[in-house]
């Protein structure tokens, strides 16, 4: 498989803070990676970097195989990019703005704009600056999207949108990931990243705590778990298993919290006679929360 991103121990300071400490990341084509985190996390200052946009304080980061300092204009050219702001010219019209990036590109697929233009709703006859947040976040995508690039980098991408443009955008990155193409998405909707990513990574204070697919991460929170029996069963039989909390006994109901694999309660159960087993999968919400505590709550308010 290809490697599309590469970092290694990718540092950035300002001056004494440092915006990220030795990230290190590897995207492959054709997945759609996630980066979690809440605001000055150091998402933002991981995209920059890949772009060439800010220069490393330390380490490396290549995209395409190509070092981002060495040949930025290379890369561009193979790579769709939506700021966390998309702003431009007041004055120009949504279909001018679209215009001036597809003449930087040297042309685009006008069919293919259309239909984004079409899917998302987006009026181009109106200026820029009459354009509401959703609306301008609308031109940002088709500009990231019209040329159909081999690498998206994006910036909480469905910022503004209501939920029908959201799932319009998602079916139209499913459609580019089928042809082959990789997008790495920064955002801080959680059920959004679970439902459509491969991989994530999640980011606190500019350091990797967690990079694994979806399934993988949710298995760090904690399940939970409720267990029938015919009769009384005793809770220390459960107490002392590996990753299990919170142990509470109700008549013949028994409920539990598991961190980790939750094969050794299942093989504690089968001792007794069982009438029902429950497991409820943790969210990547629940996840994220287990990682950050009350740091999360930033990103569970949606604030920037």
């Amino acid at each position: 498989m290809t490697t599309i991103i590469e970092t290694e121990k990718l540092t950035k300071s300002y001056g004494s803070h440092r915006g990220i400490v030795d990230v290190d990341l590897s995207v492959e084509q054709g997945e759609v990676f996630g980066f979690l985190g809440p605001n000055g996390a150091g998402k933002t200052t991981t995209i920059r970097t890949l772009l060439d946009l800010i220069r490393p304080t330390s380490g490396v980061a290549r995209v395409f195989g190509i070092e981002s300092t060495a040949d930025p204009v290379a890369i561009h050219r193979r790579i769709g990019y939506l700021p966390g702001e998309f702003t431009l010219y007041d004055r120009l019209t949504g279909a001018q703005t679209l215009e001036y990036f597809a003449n930087l590109r040297g042309g685009v697929d006008r069919a293919y704009q259309a239909s984004l233009i079409e899917r998302f709703d987006l009026d181009t006859s109106r200026r820029f600056k009459e354009y509401s947040k959703g609306n301008k976040q609308k031109v940002g995508l088709v500009v990231a999207l019209q040329h159909r690039p081999d690498l998206l980098l994006l910036d909480e991408p469905t910022a503004g949108l209501d939920p029908l443009i959201q799932q319009s955008f998602f079916g139209a990155l499913r459609e580019l990931i089928a042809e082959g193409r990789t997008a790495f998405i920064s955002s801080h909707i959680l059920s959004e990243v679970e439902k459509s990513c491969t991989r994530v990574a999640i980011i606190r204070e500019g350091r990797l705590v967690k990079v694994g697919t979806v399934d993988a991460l949710r298995d760090l929170a904690h399940h939970q778990v409720e267990l029938r029996f015919t009769g009384a069963v005793p809770a220390a039989a459960f107490e002392a298993l590996p990753g299990v909390s919170d142990v509470r006994v109700d008549d013949h109901i028994l409920r539990l919290r598991v961190s980790g694999a939750i094969t050794p309660v299942v093989q504690a159960a089968a001792r007794y006679e069982l009438l029902d087993f429950v497991s409820r999968e943790p969210s990547l919400e629940e996840t994220f929360l287990a990682q950050y505590g009350q740091q999360a709550v930033e990103v569970n308010d949606h604030r920037h």
